[in-house]
């Protein structure tokens, strides 16, 4: 299976048609989360990759936004796509584990493609406060239909740690993480960022800040612009923004400074830049979101779902050769490289995770973030 989505990501826009007869009868709806498909990130990646697949295979295709910021909307939406006829549901983001709770029992005909949701999204949604936020600890397939459903989460330490190593080589000591919401997958994002600018501080022997902070939200306001204003106007370099819309906020305070900012999910300089300013975004650190709908689609449509049904599979490095090939990467073509931090430096990085030469750590049970050479100014909630 990791080989199959590794090889589509080297060609995810250039979709041939589904060879099977299969395709023909398929019909897939994706549900947004609590953003829209225009949010420039997780939402949008997904719409465009599912519509794309759908559109170059003859496929039935739509979204639905639920009404509000609950899984009694979510769930409203999948009652009505299945009654729409829909049978195969994307679902982004960790918001989904009440849902999949609700309705992959209700519906088992229907496919579930659920990205980022975890066991212990699922496992919280199912348990409530008795869930002790330890997935070993329970059998996950009790609370849900597990034969129509594949979660796909992903590494996001990996990629948080390129960033990390990326940001300090190229020169910068005075670093931002501004983060959604202390969600796991957020977390592993900071925890990693922060393990590889700690490494490359010590290889460097570089002096090293970095403001940590979360925004309890997924989207920028003026509260959380104030505060990017404070973090740059104090010094601060760049700022690596993630989760959702977050990132106007601090785009927005580093226009004013002629700050940088690093994005996140995918390669975000052609919203950033265009928005506020051309070179303002240093690199990104991405996930293969495409990747992903586009082979759970392909297998659906080639009768191979069985191959996947039930799994929860956690994507990161399947290749120490080429990056381009991976579910965790920063991108080879918009990262701003220079002499200190080359693409080959990159690809004797990947090399290097990829051997466990250069291990990185997803272990967020720690309040905050920890670094051993560099300073971590962790400021929690700012709202």
């Amino acid at each position: 299976m990791k080989k199959m989505i590794a090889l589509a990501l080297t060609a995810v826009m250039a979709l041939a048609p589904a060879s099977s007869v299969f395709a023909e009868d398929m019909r897939v709806a994706m549900i947004t989360d609590y953003g829209d498909i225009t949010d420039q990130s997780f939402n949008q990646t997904t719409y465009e990759a599912a519509k794309a697949y759908c559109e170059a295979n003859g496929v039935d295709f739509t979204y639905y936004k639920p009404e509000g910021d609950s899984t009694a909307d979510r769930v409203a939406m999948v009652d009505k796509a299945v009654m729409d006829g829909y049978d195969v549901l994307i679902m982004p983001g960790y918001a989904f584990g009440g849902t999949i709770v609700e309705t992959s029992e209700m519906y088992p005909d229907t496919k579930i493609i659920a990205l980022d949701v975890a066991a212990g999204d699922i496992l919280g949604a199912a348990l409530g406060d008795s869930y002790d936020y330890n997935p070993d600890n329970w059998d996950v397939t009790e609370y849900y239909a597990a034969d129509n459903v594949y979660c796909a989460v992903y590494q996001e330490e990996l990629c948080g740690y390129m960033a990390g190593v990326a940001a300090v080589k190229l020169g910068y000591t005075k670093l931002g993480f501004l983060g959604g919401m202390a969600v796991p997958a957020v977390m592993r994002y900071g925890y990693g960022f922060v393990q590889g600018a700690d490494d490359a501080a010590a290889e460097l022997g570089a002096d090293v800040e970095i403001n940590y902070a979360y925004g309890n939200q997924f989207y920028g306001d003026a509260d959380i612009t104030a505060a990017m204003d404070t973090w740059y106007q104090g010094g601060t370099e760049v700022v690596f923004a993630c989760g959702g819309g977050i990132y106007t906020s601090a785009a927005e305070a580093a226009e004013k400074t002629g700050g940088k900012v690093i994005g996140v999910d995918v390669d975000q300089k052609g919203i950033i830049d265009g928005a506020y300013g051309d070179g303002m975004t240093v690199t990104s650190a991405m996930k293969g979101l495409a990747a992903t709908v586009e082979t759970l689609l392909t297998a659906i449509a080639d009768d191979k779902w069985a191959e996947s049904a039930g799994k929860i599979e956690t994507l990161g490095l399947v290749s120490g050769d080429d990056p381009s090939v991976n579910f965790v990467q920063i991108p080879m073509e918009s990262t701003q490289w220079s002499d200190s931090f080359t693409q080959d430096d990159y690809k004797q990085l990947v090399a290097d995770m990829y051997s466990g030469a250069i291990t990185v750590s997803n272990d967020i049970s720690a309040a905050e973030p920890a670094a051993e050479t560099a300073k971590v100014n962790f400021l929690g909630n700012l709202k």
